[in-house]
Order: C-alpha cells, then structure tokens, then sequence
C-alpha cells in the first residue's frame, strides 16, 4: 500500500477556552481511550458471535469497523475470487454498454455514492462528450424523494435523449435497499423498470438491473423474478448510513471511473491511526474531545461543517445524515449543518457570526488543488479594480477567505476549528468517511447512545404507510 499523505484535524482557537483546556482535554482523555478499546474489542468479538449482546447495545452494526480490509485484503491476494474484483469488473461492464446511469436510493443507499462521485469527478462530467468522459456514463440519482416533477423530468431526459439505432446508447440502473421495502425507493423502481420495458422491452431487463440488497427480503425476490445476473450484497451488521465503503457507494463510483481501491486504502490507513495514535495526536479521538467539549461546556449545539469546495458539499450532507441519526436520541445530539464556502459566506455568515452562540464552526478544508491555480487574469477593464490582484489565484482567494473568516470569527469568540483533506480525492475522501464513522461511534458510546439504528425514522414511515392504506 502506497503511503497516504494523513488527513489532519488542528483544534484552532477552540482550545484554551474555559470548558475546552488542554486539562480538560486530557481529563477525557482515558474515557476516549477506554472506548476505543471498547470497539476494537468487546464490540467486534461481540459482533463475531463471541458471546450475548447486551440489550443497550442491540443494534450492534459494527461491521464498518473492519469493512475496509475486508475488501481490499481478498482483492490483494485471492484477487478474482474477491467482492472488490467483481464490482471492479461490472462497472467496466457497465461502462461498456450504458451511457446512461440511475442510481436508485435514499438516506445511505444514495448518500455516499453522490458524495465520492462529486468529489473525486469532474464537476460537470454529465456535461461532457463521451469521449471526453472516457467512455463513462452519465450518472443520475433517484428514488431519494417522492417529488412528481423531478421523476417525470429524469424520466423525460431518459427518453429524449435515447437513440433506438444506436445500442451503446442504453441506460441502465443500480437500485440500493437493503430490503426493497423503503418505499421511496420501491416506487421509483416500478416508474424506471416500466421506462425500460417501454423503451427496450421485457427480455434483456435482468442485464441492465443490478440490485445491491440483502440475502432476502423484497428486492431480492424481485431480482430473481426479473432474473438479474449480476447482484451485490448489503453487508449483514452495516448499517445504511455506515455502508458507503461496501457495494453500495463502490460499485457507483466505479462505474464513474473513480479508484475505489485507493478510497479503500485511505479508510484502512484512517482505521490504523485510530488504532496505534495516542490520544492528543489521534485525529479520530481529537476530534470527538474538541466537539464534544464544546457542546457540554460551551452549548455549541449546532454543529457545522463548512466545507471550503464545491466538490464536498453532498460529502457533508452524507456526514448530516451519519450525525443525526446515529447521536439524535435521548433528547441528545448535536444538530449538523454542512456549508460551503465562500458561496455560503454570502447568506449564514451573518448568523455564525453575529447570532446566537452556539455553533462550533468545523472547517473542511482541501490542501491541494487538482488542477493548475487559475489567475484572476486581465480584461482590459478596470471598473472592478482588480488589476492589483491579477496575478492571484483563485487558491489564493480561497486561502486569504479562510483565513479571513477565521480572524473574524476569532474576533468575535467564535469557536473554529480545521479539518485539513490533503486532496479532493480518493484516497484523502476514503480517511474523511472512516474517521468521520469512526468519530460518530465513539461520540455516542461517551454520550451513552447507542449510535446503530435510528428508531425514529420508522416512525414517519407507520404513519405515511396508514394514510395511504386507508386513503388521504
């Protein structure tokens, strides 16, 4: 494995304040350590079957802990016979015969899979050439919602943009549910399976249909009604919101041209620094003391996460998801907020600012650039008075913005921190989403949650089921 540059996470001005010291870091300090051990062996023995759950620990999905070496190491030696070599050699398939891509899901079924593809794509790939894509397929996302027109309006582009003499011009679909039975998802599947038919016929649907599902449950049986070859696994204790480094943020991705193997390498470097790393230089651990401090001591009960590139927007909205359903129980759980800077700098700034005080301000920041610096350049006009900053870059720009705000949040006892993502790409993306797992579980084992399962989501589900049983 090549060696990652690391992820870093810098404290900033948080610490220091009263409730957020470096003795008050150190105080938690053994409790961190203890749930670490925690984790790494009473929850993964418990979870092997080595012995009986206890009731608070019911659900105990803690199958993402080692998930990232569960997938590289077959690839790395068994190679062929591997789960990583079979999603690797169907996205090429995939590639080969669609020009077009649906991804069907919600919540975690969708999530990560549009976080890795908009940080690691180009971010107009849909607009591009085919050639220019290198053969990839457009990718699209649906299922996620309920929303009339904007399934009538993918459904429409899909037909528009089919040509029935040309057979490399077929789109296909990869529908996510661990049991085919969220509705959401369920109803968009019968609306696009209906699309193909109508515009392919009913014989080769199986080829183009590649469910990601459980053993059993409904989109399994469906998938063996319509006869799909090709059909990848949910792994069993994975929980949605944890599954991104499985199938079902792989598989997409790949497809996409994205090197999952290298995303798997940085999740597995992330899972051996929160191994071996001592608290104070343990990004995982660090992390979890400065948030969760301040959220005690200092009743930073907003939680932001403000991303400084466009390109990890949906990867902070994946990250809202994983924070809120895993720690929003007993009445406890900070509220996450992903923004992206500059552009929000323009509309919250005001209220982080100068609102209430109680955010900690996370930032999310990319290092380096994956393309040459772009000048403001020159026009031959000077109305905006820009000439003096024609040779900055827009790296630049964005450097003296983050620094900027920090001042001015500094300023106004804003607590900030910085989260430091070596590049927009694979490999640094694969340390965010297993620290950022990781850092979850261990927020809710020191706040007594139990961070798998999410109760409250079905709720919403019973009622809605109800009235449409019955009639609105």
């Amino acid at each position: 494995m090549t060696k990652l540059e690391p992820l870093r996470f810098n404290p900033g001005g948080t610490v220091g304040r009263p409730g957020v010291t470096a003795a008050d870091l150190a105080a938690l300090a053994p409790r961190l350590d203890e749930i670490r051990a925690e984790m790494l062996g009473t929850d993964l023995q418990l979870f092997a079957g080595n012995g009986t759950i206890p009731p608070e620990k019911q659900p105990l999905d803690a199958g993402f802990l080692e998930l990232p070496e569960r997938m590289l190491d077959p690839y790395l030696t068994t190679r062929k016979e591997s789960e990583l070599f079979r999603i690797l050699r169907t996205a090429q398939e995939l590639q080969a015969k669609v020009d077009r891509l649906v991804v069907l899901g919600i919540g975690g079924s969708y999530m990560g899979a549009r976080a890795i593809i908009e940080c690691c794509c180009d971010p107009f790939v849909n607009e591009l050439p085919a050639g220019e894509r290198g053969g990839r397929p457009k990718v699209y996302f649906a299922g996620y919602n309920v929303d009339n027109d904007s399934t009538r309006g993918l459904l429409h582009l899909l037909r528009a943009t089919n040509r029935p003499n040309d057979p490399h011009s077929r789109w296909g679909m990869i529908v996510i549910s661990k049991s085919g039975g969220t509705l959401e998802t369920a109803a968009a599947l019968r609306q696009f399976i209906n699309a193909w038919i109508e515009t392919y016929g009913r014989e080769q649907l199986g080829e183009f249909l590649i469910p990601i599902t459980g053993t059993s449950g409904k989109l399994a049986s469906l998938a063996d009604a319509i006869g799909c070859p090709v059909r990848f696994p949910v792994p069993e204790g994975v929980g949605g919101r944890f599954s991104v480094l499985s199938a079902v943020g792989l598989l997409p991705a790949a497809a996409m041209g994205v090197d999952v193997v290298k995303l798997l390498e940085g999740a597995a470097a992330m899972n051996d620094h929160f191994r071996l790393a001592s608290p104070g230089e343990n990004t995982v651990l660090d992390y979890v003391a400065v948030n969760h401090l301040a959220e005690r001591n200092l009743g930073c009960q907003t939680r932001v996460l403000s991303a400084w590139s466009n390109a990890l927007e949906s990867a902070g909205l994946w990250y809202d998801q994983l924070l809120a359903e895993s720690l929003g129980k007993k009445e406890l759980g900070a509220l996450p907020l992903t923004v992206v800077n500059t552009r929000d700098l323009h509309s919250r700034a005001q209220q982080h600012q100068e609102g209430r005080r109680d955010k900690l301000v996370n930032n999310l920041i990319v290092d380096h650039y994956r393309h040459d610096p772009l000048p403001v350049g020159r026009t031959g006009w000077n109305q905006d008075g820009l000439d003096d900053l024609a040779q900055r870059t827009l790296p630049e720009l964005m450097a003296a913005a983050i620094r900027g705000t920090n001042d001015a949040y500094r300023e106004a006892g804003r607590p900030t921190t910085d989260l430091h993502l070596p590049a927009a790409d694979e490999a640094s993306l694969g340390q965010l989403f297993q620290m950022l797992m990781l850092t979850t579980v261990v927020e809710g084992r020191l706040l007594g949650i139990n961070p798998y399962g999410q109760p409250g989501v079905e709720a919403y589900k019973l009622h809605m089921n109800r009235y449409l049983r019955q009639g609105l």
